[in-house]
């Protein structure tokens, strides 16, 4: 008698189950290094606008009507705070879309904070799961 070659449905299933278990731990950890490599889009603007506001201080002695940075594609940012004086500025960039849960700040001072879904800070911007900076 010849003997059959091929898989049978018990290693089949067996190759199938391990292949669920990978990739329920594998996309969730891609969705959040997709996630943290979008929000360096708006730590790179704050950045910038930050440098920007101090050059227009220099000019003109005031941060009143000092350049903010332009829209990308995941974050709007905002200057025009209530708290914005001659001295003193606040730069928020805000998420859209599915970034919508995280909103990050600067100002003058180079005060950086972050209200996120993983976490809030008073002092820094948080890049990863569980807070940290």
């Amino acid at each position: 008698m010849k003997a059959q070659k091929g898989f049978t449905l018990v290693e089949l299933m067996i190759v199938v189950a391990i292949i669920g278990i990978l990739s329920s731990v594998a996309l969730p950890a891609y969705t959040d290094y997709v996630t943290r490599g979008k929000l360096v889009e708006a730590t790179s603007g704050l950045s910038e606008g930050r440098i920007k506001m101090e050059q227009f201080f220099q000019d003109n002695r005031t941060y009143v009507g000092g350049p903010c940075p332009v829209a990308t594609k995941n974050f709007t940012y905002n200057c025009a705070n209530p708290a914005a004086t001659a001295s003193t500025y606040t730069i928020t960039a805000t998420g859209t879309g599915n970034l919508a849960a995280f909103s990050y700040a600067i100002n003058e001072s180079n005060v950086k904070t972050s209200t996120t879904s993983w976490g809030n800070s008073a002092t820094c911007w948080v890049m990863k799961k569980g807070g940290a900076c």
